[in-house]
């Protein structure tokens, strides 16, 4: 069973940092594409970064560059978000998402569909 578990969110003060997990399971880890997603109510679904597993490639949208890093634990299977420099802004539920046939970059500036989704975990940033 392909299972994709995001955990890590909660609340935090603007300025502060949180660490998102996304566990993977059921599949080829290496093999993928991991991204992070986020949707706040009322908007469109925004990739937040991405990271091809077999090598390491990451990519940011403009909007988290310099704030929010990206990496694997490949021995995990585990993909973090480290989210520092927190902005209202950023509230959102965060997703991420496996896909094989794709790029880092591809992931985050393209709409999918993709192939794995986690269920999501909220992310408040209080002001």
């Amino acid at each position: 069973e392909v299972r994709l578990v995001e955990s890590g969110g909660g609340l935090v003060q603007a300025g502060g940092s949180l660490r998102l997990s996304c566990a993977a399971s059921g599949f080829t880890f290496d093999d993928y594409v991991i991204g992070w997603f986020r949707q706040a109510p009322g908007k469109e679904r925004e990739g937040v970064s991405g990271i091809t597993v077999s090598d390491g490639s990451t990519y940011y949208a403009d909007s988290v560059k310099g704030r929010f890093t990206i990496s694997s634990d490949n021995a995990k299977n585990t993909v973090y978000l480290q989210m520092n420099s927190l902005k209202p802004e950023d509230t959102a539920v965060y997703y991420c998402a496996a896909d094989q046939w794709t790029t880092a970059q591809a992931i985050v500036v393209a709409s999918g569909p993709y192939e794995y989704w986690g269920q999501g975990t909220q992310v408040t940033v209080s002001s």
